[in-house]
């Protein structure tokens, strides 16, 4: 504990601390607390939850940088990082699963996959554990390559290159040399898995670097069941939205990787909140709550599966505008309104969604509600979708009658 002195000021006398954290309110006895930003204001909370020591930070970014390099130093476990434009959340949710059963993981929790959450991450392996799977996320060019020197990574995932961010990096071959500063943070032996098909980011391939390639897979989806035909092997997973099976075939290619088995039975997955998540409406409706975020690929996938899961039932779709996209976004916006054309009712939350040419304009998301209660039939398949400026959840939840979270 004394080298954390040098990162600012440590005060408790503990030799060994069980966990790190910045949120005063998730500390368990033994646990240090740094204080990231505001957190000076919560010392003395994370003091009387039991933390046993507390670090005010000089500089926050590095000491968590410095803290989680010194447990990764210390830990022999493979380390997996997932990055990419779309999916990179849902194929770490599906890798857990996948691995769950084999060995000893960690796995990212959802959204940290920045300069905070990365260390806490790494800060929750254990000394028996043997995988820790974590996610990079970027708002620009060095921070994938800053997260990967911190995690040292065995196994880097690019699951896709799509246009997001493309207002912070300008073109999609921006974003595909991004992505591929994991690749490059890769040891000789390390192994790279990206998508058959990705030719911007094959140019930012290092050369010599042990490339292992997952195709667009085969699916069949029955009964809430989707049967994955992936490595020339078929898996069966319990969701029901047929635009997992390519972050499932990243996952199966992970798998594959780590030299462990595939899975005889089907695999049940927990997706991170707001991706897909399904809540029954009256009189046999559902709604779909894809609200964490939104970008071209992802909308496009998300209308598929709301026209896949109404069977025969009244579609609605209450889509936020698309964050992010720059000098491309009116282009982008009216090609997904172009999508959304076989929809029965579509409601556009957002300036933006003025572009979709929606049956039903709403400003935000509270007037989004207001509008949707008006329009929603029993029975009707309603999707929400939108970026996480628009903060859709609202409405999913207030459709479903369940307290905001």
């Amino acid at each position: 504990m004394a080298e954390l002195g040098t990162l600012g000021r440590l005060d408790g006398d503990a030799e060994v601390v069980t966990g790190v954290e910045v949120d005063s309110r998730r500390i368990s006895p033994g646990d240090l607390f740094v204080a990231v930003g505001r957190g000076t204001e919560f010392v003395d909370d994370a003091r009387a939850a039991g933390a046993a020591a507390t670090l005010v930070p000089d500089e926050a970014f590095g000491a968590l940088a410095a803290i989680g390099r010194a447990v990764r130093a210390r830990s022999d476990a493979r380390v997996v990082a997932i990055t990419g434009s779309v999916g990179k959340t849902s194929t770490k949710d599906i890798l857990a699963a996948l691995l769950a059963p084999h060995v000893r993981l960690v796995a990212a929790e959802a959204g940290y996959n920045n300069e905070v959450g990365l260390p806490l991450t790494l800060c929750r392996m254990e000394p028996d554990t043997e995988v820790v799977i974590t996610e990079m996320g970027m708002r620009g060019p060095g921070q994938i390559r800053a997260l990967a020197e911190i995690a040292r990574p065995d196994v880097g995932v690019v699951t896709q290159i799509a246009p997001v961010h493309l207002e912070l990096l300008g073109s999609i071959e921006a974003i595909a040399r991004a992505k591929a500063e994991l690749l490059e943070a890769l040891p000789e032996d390390g192994i790279a898995i990206v998508p058959e098909h990705a030719p911007e980011l094959d140019a930012f391939i290092p050369a010599g670097l042990d490339v292992r390639r997952f195709a667009e897979p085969e699916v069949d989806v029955r009964d809430g069941v989707a049967y994955v035909r992936a490595g020339g092997r078929e898996v069966a997973f319990r969701f029901a939205a047929r635009h997992q099976a390519a972050n499932a075939a990243a996952a199966l290619a992970v798998v594959r990787a780590l030299g462990l088995p595939f899975p005889e039975a089907p695999v049940e997955v927990t997706f991170s909140r707001w991706r897909s998540e399904e809540r029954e409406l009256a009189g046999g409706g559902l709604v779909i709550n894809d609200a964490w975020n939104a970008n071209p690929v992802a909308m496009r996938a998300a209308l598929r599966h709301l026209r896949e899961r109404a069977e025969g039932r009244r579609t609605v779709a209450i889509l936020g505008e698309m964050a992010e996209l720059g000098a491309e976004a009116v282009r982008y916006h009216e090609e997904i309104g172009r999508e959304a054309q076989n929809v029965d009712v579509v409601i556009g939350v957002g300036e933006l969604a003025r572009l979709y040419e929606p049956d039903v304009w709403a400003a935000d998301a509270r007037a989004a509600l207001e509008r949707a209660r008006e329009l929603v039939r029993p029975g009707d398949a309603v999707l929400v979708k939108g970026s996480r400026s628009v903060g859709l959840e609202s409405v999913a939840d207030g459709l479903a009658g369940v307290t905001a979270r």
